[in-house]
């Protein structure tokens, strides 16, 4: 019996481990524990992606083999899902536990986490890669609040 409640406990365990979640963000609880930089840096990321994708789009564009429309397809979901994926770090985790309204400079920082996520959904409505453009400005003018080291890529 025991040996039966410990396999459960580990195959839930496992199950828990694996399974793919689609927010990025850290919980919701007061738990403590944060890692603001790392949270920058995957926005970061996925609005590269978003920019790529962009690029993809429009050199797809016009084509008209399956392989191409299938191709444009799969970008143009990428697309979606990565500034879904900063919409969804801005909301769940920044204005949720780290934008507080004691903070002196409330309305300076409630006005640029907004403005990013503006950016990430005009990404999403757009397939000119300005837009992610503009998103990495919007995403760079939340850095000084938080400990970001940022890495040059070669």
């Amino acid at each position: 019996m025991l040996m039966k409640k410990l396999l459960t406990a580990g195959i839930i365990g496992l199950t828990a481990i694996t399974t793919n979640q689609t927010a990025q963000a850290h919980c919701e609880v007061p738990c403590g524990i944060y890692d603001d930089g790392a949270r920058v840096i995957q926005m970061l990321e996925d609005t590269k992606t978003t920019a790529k994708a962009s690029k993809m789009i429009a050199e797809l564009a016009g084509k008209t083999d399956a392989q191409s429309a299938n191709q444009l397809s799969r970008w143009v979901t990428n697309k979606e899902t990565h500034a879904q994926n900063v919409i969804e770090t801005i909301s769940h985790y920044f204005l949720t536990q780290r934008v507080k309204a004691s903070q002196k400079d409330y309305k300076d920082r409630l006005a640029k986490h907004h403005a990013i996520m503006v950016a990430a959904m005009k990404v999403k409505q757009n397939a000119d890669g300005k837009y992610s453009e503009e998103l990495t400005k919007a995403i760079m003018a939340i850095v000084p609040y938080y400990h970001v080291h940022l890495e040059h890529s070669h």
